[in-house]
């Protein structure tokens, strides 16, 4: 079995791999080119748009070696719509209503797909029900919905979609904790030890495998100083399918909170921020955590290698840790982001104050 897992992310690699270097010839060409100017760099335009080629490698890999039922045709089909609003957002510039709303409605998708948070592990005693409460709709027969857990797992999906598009702000960030987060849930997802029947798992450990080769074979050309950039056709598709894997069995939120601790700490913040301010929530800043460590004197490969190390150290031990342990690691992942958020804010002040 675990052959069929490596000769997936292989191909997966391979075409991701083969399909940028088409790109980098091709995309200037076509006119796909990211435009500098508009964010004050002094440099040449480079490919742009390098989301499309994530999705298209993730979607034939996935037609290929998973099989195709109507549950994985509606999250493919989600994720679609999504990839399509998303590069017109990147081709044009649309509100960041619709956006949202788009994101709302993918995550709706799910829903209706059955694929949804049911309940919520607590380490304290029983686990938080989200499907006690129901709600029926009459058409051609009836659809009987969980209110509450149709509420969390869209607020999860959009979380994530943005959280992931906001750390798209330094060269190979995205890419990087993608291809973590994906290795992270496929190690999860094959641990006999924890899954009462493991064949239901090899669904989400066959796209976890896939996502993470795409992610990584992509962030070759995305590391600093990027060759091609991913956009948010990219950095929203890869949140869309971590979001969705983390949930797609039983859920893995624990998990994918721990790995995903850098990017999802640093949105709510920003939101918060933002709320305080008297500013929209949806309008961009450079005040991310990542602008804040390079603004207090790292480089951008020590911030990359540093929200790499705190995402991988996180995410290998949400392999290996189950119930009060799992807590504990969450505590301390907060506890420790919080130290470098507070740190690098500190010196970026002191800096600019001298």
């Amino acid at each position: 079995m675990i052959e069929t897992y490596l000769i997936a992310g292989l191909f997966a690699f391979l075409l991701t791999f083969i399909l940028c270097l088409l790109a980098l010839k091709l995309f200037p060409k076509w006119g796909l080119l990211d435009r500098p100017d508009r964010y004050g760099l002094k440099r040449k335009p480079i490919p742009y748009y390098g989301g499309l080629i994530i999705f298209v490698s993730f979607l034939v890999s996935v037609l290929l070696f998973v099989k195709l039922d109507a549950v994985l045709m509606v999250f493919l089909l989600a994720a679609f719509q999504l990839v399509f609003i998303s590069f017109l957002d990147d081709m044009f510039g649309l509100s960041p209503y619709l956006r949202l709303l788009v994101q709302i409605f993918v995550g709706g998708m799910l829903v209706c797909a059955g694929i949804g948070i049911l309940s919520i592990s607590n380490p304290l005693g029983d686990p938080i029900l989200l499907d006690q409460w129901n709600w029926t709709i009459m058409l051609d027969h009836a659809y009987t919905f969980s209110v509450l857990s149709a509420l969390f797992t869209i607020v999860w999906v959009v979380a994530f979609i943005n959280s992931f598009n906001w750390l798209d702000g330094l060269n190979g960030l995205p890419s990087g904790v993608a291809a973590i987060a994906g290795a992270v849930l496929f190690l999860l997802s094959i641990r006999p030890d924890i899954h009462f029947d493991i064949s239901s798992q090899q669904p989400v450990a066959m796209m976890s495998i896939i996502v993470a080769a795409c992610a990584f074979a992509f962030w070759i050309f995305d590391f600093y100083p990027a060759k091609m950039l991913m956009g948010d056709t990219g950095s929203m598709f890869l949140g869309f399918v971590l979001a969705t894997l983390a949930i797609f069995s039983g859920g893995k939120i624990a998990t994918a909170i721990l790995v995903m601790g850098f990017p999802l700490l640093d949105a709510a913040w920003a939101i918060i921020r933002r709320i305080l301010q008297g500013k929209s929530p949806f309008k961009g800043d450079l005040k991310h955590l990542h602008h804040r460590l390079l603004e207090a004197g790292l480089t951008h490969r020590q911030v990359l290698y540093l929200v790499y190390t705190v995402s991988a150290i996180f995410g290998g031990i949400a392999v290996f840790l189950e119930g009060m342990n799992k807590l504990y690691a969450l505590f301390t992942m907060v506890l420790l982001i919080a130290i470098i958020g507070g740190t690098a804010i500190y010196f970026s002040w002191k800096k600019k104050a001298m």
